[in-house]
């Protein structure tokens, strides 16, 4: 398993798909069965979300490096809360008044591109932890620098620990007693580095909000609200909190990084999507406008790009397991309760014709704001990604005005499989240039009107 973190062509994960749609696996004590095609993904994580979806334990990820406050990794028990309180936030109404933060953010970047466009992978995360920061904790980032490198490698080493610990797949060691736990030390180091990183965004809103001084937020009116059902306390309160602000934030940033890959490799591409936005927003030269949310239903190429880009280079090969909670028939098979279903993102995405190749119009099917239907990205069932219509949204809007306003060249050899998404310097190599004085004109007027061109 430590094998694949290294195997950028993920030749290991189509070689298991090679067995059939789906695959046994037993690593340690554990048992998973890694679902490789779309049809036993929709009828396993889907239909039967009710029960697959609990989760294994995990001594070292989640007990120890996450202090239980992760809910991804957190099985029913102490996820259904957690989830509960952060539907509120992520879906319906909520998304619409969100809008106009994320076109303020992505009028940011646009100005950032303009005047800083050799650091274009670093306006990609302060765009997505900008966003997703104003929603939780209430403001506008201030964090620039160290504090953004520090939670971006928090993620990095939390996803670096899952499954590297021999304790996560023989959980059974955990029992033993703790004069035994020689493998403690390590992770709780990395642990106390993680919660000190999240103490360093937490406590300054705490104190506002002790302070009576706080601006409206997810942490104010809901996490620590007296009034609200949320349950746990002030550590749990922080975890819930930092961990919607690392996940949505790293998410958005490889998705970015994805599409400047692809605007590399597929330029004609790239032209035909800048003909649809060119269409909608600047049909007449003399007034041209950045495309806004509401013009997502009118751009249906753009939409189906999001969705290419997430399966052209699946940001997860492998989803966290889908745990049964009870015994399972399925086609003829037994699965007793305990069984972990894995969905193999790469065999599942390239699960089509010529999958190599970048190509949006497989996704013009009806449902292209739809970023969920036919694409198992962020994840499925009861478990599916909280935010990911969030994600969606903002993906659209940044593309949306990046293919309009860019263009995008390769500035050294590189190669479309190495993405490089843990590297904190530039992960490829890319020249990013204004694609006229006009659309430079606009980008600064709108920037200035929105008061983002100064904080850039």
């Amino acid at each position: 398993m430590k094998s694949m973190r290294h195997d950028p062509d993920h030749k290991m994960h189509r070689d298991l798909a090679q067995y059939g749609e789906m695959t046994t696996l037993h690593l340690g004590s554990k048992t998973w069965i890694l679902l490789n095609s779309q049809h036993v993904v929709n009828e396993i994580i889907a239909k039967k979300g009710s029960l697959t979806n609990g989760r294994s334990p995990m001594p070292v990820a989640n007990g120890i490096v996450s202090r239980n406050g992760r809910s991804l990794l957190l099985p029913p028990k102490g996820w259904t809360e957690k989830r509960r309180v952060m539907h509120s936030l992520l879906s319906g109404t909520a998304l619409r008044q969100y809008a106009a933060w994320q076109e303020l953010e992505s009028t940011q970047l646009l100005a950032e591109y303009l005047f800083q466009p050799e650091l274009w992978y670093r306006h990609h995360y302060r765009y997505a932890n900008s966003v997703v920061h104003r929603i939780v904790l209430g403001e506008r980032l201030v964090k620039t620098g160290k504090g953004l490198a520090d939670l971006q490698g928090v993620v990095t080493h939390f996803i670096g620990s899952i499954g590297s610990s021999m304790i996560d797949w023989f959980p059974e060691l955990d029992s033993l007693p703790k004069f035994f736990h020689l493998w403690s030390a390590h992770w709780e180091k990395l642990a106390q580095w993680n919660y000190d990183v999240y103490r360093s965004w937490w406590v300054p809103v705490r104190e506002q909000i002790n302070a009576g001084i706080a601006p409206p937020s997810f942490v104010r009116d809901v996490l620590l609200h007296d009034d609200t059902k949320f349950t746990g306390d002030d550590q749990e309160a922080m975890y819930v909190a930092m961990q919607i602000i690392e996940a949505g934030s790293d998410t958005t940033r490889e998705a970015l990084n994805i599409f400047a890959m692809a605007a590399l490799c597929h330029p004609d591409l790239y032209q035909k999507a800048r003909e649809e936005v060119d269409r909608v927003c600047a049909a007449d030269q003399d007034s041209l406008s950045l495309p806004v949310m509401t013009d997502m239903e009118k751009m249906p190429y753009i939409c189906a790009t999001i969705k290419e880009v997430l399966r052209w280079r699946p940001i997860f090969p492998f989803t966290p397991d889908h745990v049964l909670t009870s015994d399972m028939e399925f086609e003829g098979y037994h699965f007793p309760a305990g069984v972990g279903f894995v969905i193999n993102g790469i065999a599942v995405c390239e699960e089509c014709e010529n999958p190599d190749i970048f190509k949006p119009e497989r996704w013009l099917d009806g449902h292209e704001t739809d970023a969920a239907h036919g694409l198992w990205q962020f994840g499925g069932g009861r478990r599916i990604c909280v935010g990911y219509r969030l994600a969606q949204r903002g993906l659209f809007l940044n593309i949306a005005r990046l293919v309009m306003c860019y263009d995008y060249a390769a500035a050294g050899p590189y190669s479309s499989y190495r993405l490089n998404h843990h590297s904190t310097n530039e992960p490829f190599p890319v020249k990013v240039t204004v694609r006229s004085e006009e659309h430079a004109k606009i980008i600064k007027e709108d920037a200035t009107r929105n008061g983002t061109l100064e904080t850039r």
